[in-house]
């Protein structure tokens, strides 16, 4: 597990997202090798793993490789894995977890026997314990009977950035929204404003954004766990350091009360509460901050219950008709499930993005070069 261990590095993103992670990781100096769906490669070794973790907003995970064999049969597998170097990566006194995903290209289908097997082969041949609550989860693929382990090095899904206490109805993930963010072109310097902004997180990933701040600053990974962690050397890599006051502004306003309140704590708890402003406000009312022209972004409710859609398209039709009268020069992003609810907006959107997995819908993301 030396540094200089040429090994694939996985992040894994939402479907529909690859292009945008490769285009951040690229940003942050990695070397992407490949895009595929579900993710994208990246060459390095365990700094590259420690780094990727603590800067990449887009990553919802980042895996190790450890290797990977043939495996016709169940006899085959069982004996592969007891010849496993299981302890280059793992501690014996750290229990693992066991996830086994199979294809139907490969002649060992059946995920739970496979998983049986490799906890039998970790417990009896490297002396590891497995349980079902354990800090290390090792991803297990078999596809075209080949059998890929991986080890899931952050633990914790990404979106959970250490400082979110307080959320909204139906919360944006900050990975999410700080590649929605990306893909409005935002990079730091232009104002934003979220007329809709719940608990905050647009206006909040933003202001990290800009302030050049570590994503995972404030949170502990399941890498810390593995064989060849270097305390120090991932102290070095740690930094709370901001770039500096970013001039831009970047604010969010919502008609209730409560939100504003969870809006401004979260904002606290992420040490950004100096570079944002939430007001109470109706997204019918609204006005352009002080300032130059920047990018509106807003998660709209949706109406997934039936019933509720046909009372929000004057909602989306206000919002629009505000947008295109008082906010020349700025750019727009709306998240909806609905493709009719951001046409009731009367925007000129360019040509809609991908549909993405977001609370148990599918949403894409409507966005607007800077309006006339």
């Amino acid at each position: 597990m030396s540094d200089e261990t040429p090994a694939p590095i996985f992040a894994i993103t939402l479907p529909g997202m690859e292009q945008t992670l490769a285009d951040e990781a690229r940003e942050h100096g990695f070397d992407v090798a490949d895009v595929v769906p579900g993710g994208v490669s990246l060459r390095g070794g365990w700094a590259e793993v420690w780094r990727a973790n603590l800067e990449l907003r887009g990553a919802t995970r980042v895996l190790w490789r450890m290797g990977s064999f043939m495996a016709f049969h169940l006899a085959q597998l069982d004996k592969r894995a007891r010849k496993f170097p299981w302890a280059d990566v793992l501690r014996p006194d750290v229990p693992v977890r066991v996830e086994v995903a199979t294809s139907r290209k490969s002649k060992i289908y059946h995920a739970g026997a496979a998983t049986k097997r490799i906890e039998t082969a970790l417990v009896e041949s490297a002396g590891m314990t497995v349980a079902a609550n354990a800090p290390v989860t090792l991803k297990v693929r078999i596809d075209d009977n080949r059998v890929t382990i991986s080890v899931d090095t952050s633990g914790e899904p990404l979106h959970k950035r250490g400082h979110k206490e307080a959320v909204g109805k139906a919360p944006m993930r900050e990975t999410l929204a700080a590649l929605f963010l990306r893909q409005c072109g935002f990079d730091g310097s232009q104002p934003v404003f979220d007329p809709m902004c719940g608990s905050g997180t647009f206006v909040i990933e933003a202001a990290e954004m800009a302030a050049g701040l570590q994503a995972g600053r404030a949170r502990g990974f399941a890498f810390e766990q593995l064989a060849g962690f270097d305390a120090d050397a991932v102290a070095a890599l740690r930094t709370s350091d901001r770039r500096g006051a970013p001039e831009v502004r970047l604010t969010g306003s919502d008609r209730d009360q409560g939100v504003i309140a969870m809006a401004r704590a979260n904002a606290e708890r992420a040490g950004v509460a100096d570079l944002v402003s939430f007001e109470t406000g109706n997204a019918g009312e609204i006005t352009p901050p002080d300032g130059p022209p920047g990018l509106v972004i807003v998660n709209p409710p949706y109406g997934a219950r039936i019933g509720n859609k046909k009372a929000l398209y004057p909602v989306y039709g206000r919002l629009g008709q505000v947008l295109a009268e008082r906010f020349s020069g700025w750019r727009v992003g709306i998240v909806t499930s609905e493709a009719s609810l951001a046409k009731a907006t009367g925007l000129p959107f360019l040509p809609e993005g991908p549909s993405i997995a977001h609370g148990g819908l599918r949403v894409k993301l409507w966005r607007t070069d800077p309006l006339g």
